[in-house]
């Protein structure tokens, strides 16, 4: 057991959040982290208001949090309300600016996490008052930007000590077994959030042919590229890219955004007919450089107690 300044703020057994995948971290996958002792995390993403309340309903009652794609949530400004009436555990916000939002959510005695992938960026949330940092670098999968988890975390870590102390850090980006909580908390961390690994879940929403080609795949095998939100029509502010697995969609589309521009209605169909139907050669998994760490399909519950059961291990070996 490894007690943290995590677990005890948010009552948690391991100090372990699952990130909220868009469409992948839906209610069963949030509620059996969250039954097994970590935080799960409903993906509200680009606001879908009835994926959502279908979410909430499938977690039976059990305490989850959820979080939003902070731009996107700004068109849509309503859901946030409609998901505070379900009293999350956690509001978790990333990819733009939290301030719109803080009020409300503090109002409501939730708890605030917001993931930043630059120092600037946790320096401002810090300064905001958000309760929980999650300092992600570039091996995450999905949107980011070019930072080292390595180095950025504890360089926020130096950051927090000095100047808001109780303000809490957690890890993200390419953790997905022991090794990885064990280093986090190494690196100054109170926790990690993990995203791959739990995409790789029995519970999660990801069509069997993605989850086989990532564990098919290496960390050799990603890519960061903006062509997945082209096709997808999808206006990501330009700072942020993503990491997915190459495929041969990619490797034709990459080096030629103006070509997958020209030829977008069709190629979007494509794309979203692959997507659909689990077909890996064309339609993108969002996974990150710990793809090469994932050998199989377990239940949520069983990857946390590894993960766990891992970071104890090495936390207790000698090497003097």
């Amino acid at each position: 057991m490894i007690k943290t300044r995590l677990t005890e703020k948010l009552g948690l057994k391991y100090p372990i959040i699952q990130a909220p995948m868009a469409f992948a971290a839906g209610g069963r996958l949030a509620s059996a982290v969250s039954r097994a002792g970590g935080l799960g995390l409903i993906g509200g993403a680009y606001g879908d208001s009835v994926w959502l309340s279908e979410q909430f309903d499938a977690t039976r009652g059990q305490q989850v949090g959820c979080g939003f794609i902070t731009w996107a949530l700004k068109k849509q400004p309503e859901l946030l309300n409609r998901v505070l009436k379900r009293k999350p555990t956690a509001l978790f916000l990333s990819f733009g600016n939290p301030v719109p939002f803080l009020e409300v959510i503090r109002a409501a005695e939730i708890p605030v996490i917001c993931q930043v992938q630059t120092l600037k960026d946790a320096q401002y949330a810090i300064n905001l008052g958000v309760d929980i940092i999650v300092a992600q670098g570039s091996e995450a999968g999905g949107h980011g930007e070019k930072r080292s988890t390595f180095t950025l975390v504890p360089e926020v870590a130096d950051y927090i000590s000095v100047h808001s102390p109780k303000t809490l850090l957690c890890a993200a980006g390419g953790i997905g077994d022991g090794r990885g909580l064990a280093a986090a908390l190494m690196l100054g961390a109170d926790g990690v959030l993990v995203g791959s690994r739990f995409w790789a879940s029995k519970e999660a929403l990801v069509h069997p042919n993605m989850l086989n080609a990532a564990i098919d795949g290496t960390g050799d095998n990603t890519i960061r590229t903006n062509i997945v939100d082209i096709v997808r029509k999808l206006d990501w502010p330009d700072r942020y890219n993503a990491r997915i697995l190459r495929n041969e969609f990619s490797d034709k589309w990459h080096s030629n955004t103006k070509g997958l521009k020209d030829a977008l209605n069709s190629e979007a169909e494509i794309w979203q007919d692959a997507l659909a139907k689990g077909n890996p050669l064309i339609a993108n998994a969002f996974v990150g450089e710990c793809t090469g760490l994932i050998h199989d399909i377990k239940p949520a519950a069983e990857i946390l107690e590894n993960i766990m059961s891992g970071a104890v291990k090495y936390l207790n070996k000698s090497y003097c």
